[in-house]
């Protein structure tokens, strides 16, 4: 009985590889192109962002979801730095993150009441969603805020935001006002000067 079984096993592996075998070589490329597809990728990780709009961030987005079962940082992945059992920059730089930690602080918690759509802390990239105050519905915004270099220095924050206002029910790009952005950026520069001074 046992023998029986042993040669029904080896057939049926025999049986499969003989039907693996049938497909020829460019049968087995284009089902592999079709599987990884950039529009394939995407659909199968859950990224929020659209391909048509920002390919790079799409792509990187939905790659990291998938390997890592989460978005850009993972499911698990939790980065507040400079909390209380995490308050030196050596700590950030010897996990390999060229960023500085208080610029990054500083930005998330400027930023606070906005809802945020990613974050990666590698990168030193943070992405906010729409936000629309309550005193003012008819007009929302959205911040692209970019923390580049370990050195606590102007050069190395970059904050790009982006505003719509509502006409005829629907959402109309306005202008960029540059001196905004230059605003937001030096409450976080004096932020992160504070944090600096403070974590002694």
């Amino acid at each position: 009985m046992k023998k029986s079984y042993t040669l029904i096993v080896v057939f049926v592996f025999i049986l499969i590889g003989g039907c693996n075998s049938n497909l020829t070589e460019e049968e087995k490329k284009a089902l592999w192109d079709k599987a990884q597809t950039q529009g394939e990728i995407v659909r199968r990780s859950g990224t929020p962002f659209n391909l048509a709009t920002d390919k790079d961030l799409a792509m990187s987005d939905a790659e990291n979801r998938l390997r890592t079962g989460g978005g850009l940082m993972g499911k698990k992945a939790n980065f507040s730095f400079l909390d209380d059992n995490q308050s030196t920059s050596s700590q950030i730089t010897n996990l390999g993150m060229p960023i500085n930690p208080y610029l990054w602080k500083a930005s998330l918690e400027t930023i606070d009441f906005m809802p945020l759509s990613s974050t990666d802390p590698f990168a030193g990239i943070i992405i906010t969603d729409w936000y629309t105050a309550e005193n003012n519905t008819g007009e929302r915004c959205k911040l692209n805020i970019f923390v580049k270099g370990a050195g606590l220095k102007t050069d190395n924050l970059k904050v790009s935001s982006f505003c719509q206002s509502l006409e005829n029910s629907q959402w109309v790009n306005k202008p960029l006002i540059k001196e905004d952005n230059i605003r937001l950026e030096n409450v976080i520069l004096n932020k992160a000067k504070k944090l600096k001074l403070t974590s002694g």
